[in-house]
């Protein structure tokens, strides 16, 4: 088992927009700019493209399926949030937050998978929905897959009841914990773990200063020491500016990937630890960071799946 994957699921947007669903409990999201939906669109259309053709530069398969206008999707550039597909054929469906999103889980994106790869059962978590407790996907989670250890901080969008059921069935070691960011001149728990924590194969990116708890914290701490990560802190700062949300994947060689806000907020002694273990790359994906509330690993799915036979 990989911890880093060379096939990616994105979903090009065709209506992005700030969505004022999520934005109640997502506080890196902004509505403060003069840009119209169809300049935001343009943009994050320009973004999402440019972002694609660098990620295929280096060798990543990129499988882009288009979103839909009907139903409205604003937010379905974040693909993560509503789906894991893993190595053992299983495909996870997760119950989301904001009732608008829920119509971005597409029975017919993992059938045009079904071309490539082999799904062996999908499992359905959408039911918590109507107990309005939620756990979204590995937004929600950050998983380390070589070890079987799910890394997931509380909130009001990753639920431990949906988490502990999660992780029961697909065998899973749970290490919970809350973390925090200043908003709204409080302290109020981040809305997903992957801002603010990213698992690589030799490396652990995480803004251990969010986990207010020195018991939580000393705990994530001994987790990933055990499973022998390098710890590589990042400040709650550098965690706003969307430094916790990167993700390693698998192209001609390993990459870590992250948005262009993300690795000019990096001083030069975190660049250097990162790039003793793998090549950096960024893109620039500021539009869709402002209004969406979400970076660059927030975009991408990964596709663990079993290849199909040639």
């Amino acid at each position: 088992m990989k911890q880093a994957t060379n096939n990616i699921m994105m979903i090009e947007p065709v209506l992005f927009n700030y969505n004022s669903e999520t934005a109640v409990n997502n506080y890196y999201q902004n509505n403060d700019f003069s840009l119209n939906h169809k300049e935001i669109q343009q943009k994050a259309h320009n973004e999402f493209s440019e972002f694609v053709s660098l990620l295929r530069s280096k060798g990543v398969n990129v499988f882009v399926f288009k979103d839909t206008i009907d139903p409205h999707t604003p937010d379905s550039i974040f693909p993560n949030n509503w789906i894991s597909l893993h190595q053992n054929g299983e495909v996870f469906l997760f119950p989301m937050f904001a009732e608008n999103r829920r119509p971005e889980r597409r029975l017919d994106i993992i059938s045009k998978l079904k071309n490539n790869f082999n799904v062996t059962k999908i499992n359905s978590l959408t039911h918590y929905e109507n107990q309005n407790i939620f756990l979204e996907g590995t937004g929600s989670m950050i998983l380390d897959r070589v070890n079987k250890i799910c890394y997931a901080a509380r909130s009001f969008r990753t639920n431990e009841i949906v988490l502990e059921d999660f992780c029961s069935q697909i065998k899973y070691e749970l290490v919970v914990f809350s973390a925090f960011q200043d908003a709204n001149n409080e302290r109020l728990e981040i809305y997903h773990t992957n801002v603010m924590m990213c698992v690589a194969n030799s490396y652990a990116i995480v803004c251990l200063d969010s986990i207010d708890s020195s018991t939580e914290r000393l705990n994530v701490v001994n987790s990933l020491n055990k499973t022998n990560k390098e710890i590589i802190e990042i400040s709650e700062s550098q965690a706003n500016q969307f430094a916790g949300n990167m993700l390693q994947v698998a192209g001609d060689k390993d990459y870590l990937v992250m948005s262009k806000t993300a690795y000019a907020s990096l001083n030069k002694f975190q660049i250097k630890q990162i790039t003793s273990f793998n090549e950096i790359i960024y893109a620039d994906l500021d539009i869709i960071e402002k209004c969406g509330g979400g970076s660059a690993r927030c975009m991408m799915a990964e596709i663990f799946l079993p290849l199909k036979d040639d």
